[in-house]
């Protein structure tokens, strides 16, 4: 029997220890693994604590019959003639938290001065990204086919603007598609534009923007062959995808499916599979991504 208790760690630590222990309580986990395991885990959790504190206590050969650790720092774990005690210190142990001094002060007046200057000298334009998604008749982009095209943007008012656009030239969208999109053919006969139109317009709003997608590999694949079939040049934006940032941020995510991501970032999406409503919540994780300074 093994138990760990956690306080203020990371959520993806809480949730990467969810698929080896049973959390009973909050922040108090229980499970049964192999030492192996244990000890791999504890390493995860020195490596991913962050500002947080753990303790761990696990069955082992001695006259308590079991043996503990901690990161906390105004603790210590000490064995007396090979029992484990806990020991409390009058002060907490680790490093000294530098920068009080007025010098350090100073420094970080000037680097913050630095850094808003940069930010400020930017234009509009570098700062302006466009998030992009596509809904489509399946997942081959040579059989299949866009139906419907969304992208968000902020302009140079700071204003968000909308692309939305359904796509004319599918006779029979499968009837899977419809049920998760809500898209029918009808629909795209009477509301959507030519392929040529709507690409020569999403090339209008993208401009010369970066342009943001989560798993974007796979629309751009659709827009590639799409540009191929009218004979006109693929869009030459920078592409940024924003999969790899959310796996290099949040390590032990369950999975990686826009859902999963978009409610640990605490994202609202009101109609998933629309491809405006995608690209807006695709917009509000690029931001936060970029908040926190992954790219």
């Amino acid at each position: 029997m093994i138990v760990i208790t956690l306080t203020k760690v990371p959520k993806s630590l809480k949730g990467d220890l969810t698929k080896w222990y049973q959390e009973i309580q909050t922040g108090v986990y229980v499970g049964n693994v192999s030492a192996r395991v244990r000890d791999a885990l504890w390493d995860r959790i020195l490596e991913n604590i962050g500002r947080g504190e753990a303790t761990m206590v696990y069955n082992a050969q001695n006259e308590l019959g079991y043996q503990f650790r901690t990161t906390r720092k105004d603790r210590q774990v000490v064995d007396f003639d090979g029992i484990p005690l806990m020991m409390h210190l009058k002060e907490a142990t680790g490093g000294v938290k530098h920068g009080f001094s007025d010098a350090a002060k100073f420094h970080r007046a000037r680097v913050m001065t630095r850094n808003s200057i940069r930010k400020t000298s930017l234009s509009p334009k570098q700062l302006m990204v466009v998030s992009l998604d596509l809904e489509t008749t399946g997942l081959d982009p040579v059989k299949d086919t866009i139906l419907s095209i969304g992208a968000v943007k902020r302009d140079q008012e700071d204003k968000i603007v909308q692309f939305d656009q359904l796509i004319q030239g599918v006779q029979n969208v499968p009837a899977k598609i419809t049920e998760l999109t809500g898209i029918t053919a009808e629909m795209l006969d009477k509301q959507g534009v030519s392929l040529a139109d709507g690409l020569q317009a999403l090339q209008e709003f993208v401009a010369d923007a970066p342009v943001v997608g989560y798993n974007l590999h796979f629309d751009e694949g659709f827009l590639l062959a799409a540009f191929r079939k009218i004979g006109q040049s693929r869009l030459s934006n920078r592409l940024i995808d924003l999969m790899p940032l959310v796996k290099k941020s949040n390590k032990f995510l369950d999975n990686y499916r826009l859902e999963t991501v978009l409610a640990d970032y605490e994202i609202e999406n009101l109609h998933p599979h629309h491809a405006l409503s995608d690209a807006q919540a695709t917009f509000e994780l690029a931001s936060k991504l970029k908040e926190k300074g992954f790219f």
